[in-house]
């Protein structure tokens, strides 16, 4: 493992973040823990998950971005 002084800036920085994120985790738990998901959701997620599995990757970054005019 790298010591702090041979990490990038980016790297520490994700560091960082995910001790957080844990962090947090540990205090206030998952807030969707116990709900359920509607059917039509499920069925969503199950679809795009066959997709990806199928190779489809959906839009690409720049295809977005130019739908969205954010050029």
């Amino acid at each position: 493992m790298a010591t702090i002084m041979q990490m990038t800036k980016e790297e520490l920085q994700e560091i960082i973040e995910s001790a957080i994120d844990r962090k947090f985790m540990e205090w206030i738990g998952d807030p969707d823990e116990g709900l359920e998901i509607r059917e039509e959701l499920r069925e969503r997620l199950v679809r795009q998950k066959q997709a990806v599995a199928e190779g489809d990757r959906g839009d690409s970054l720049e295809d977005v971005v130019q739908g969205l005019d954010l050029e």
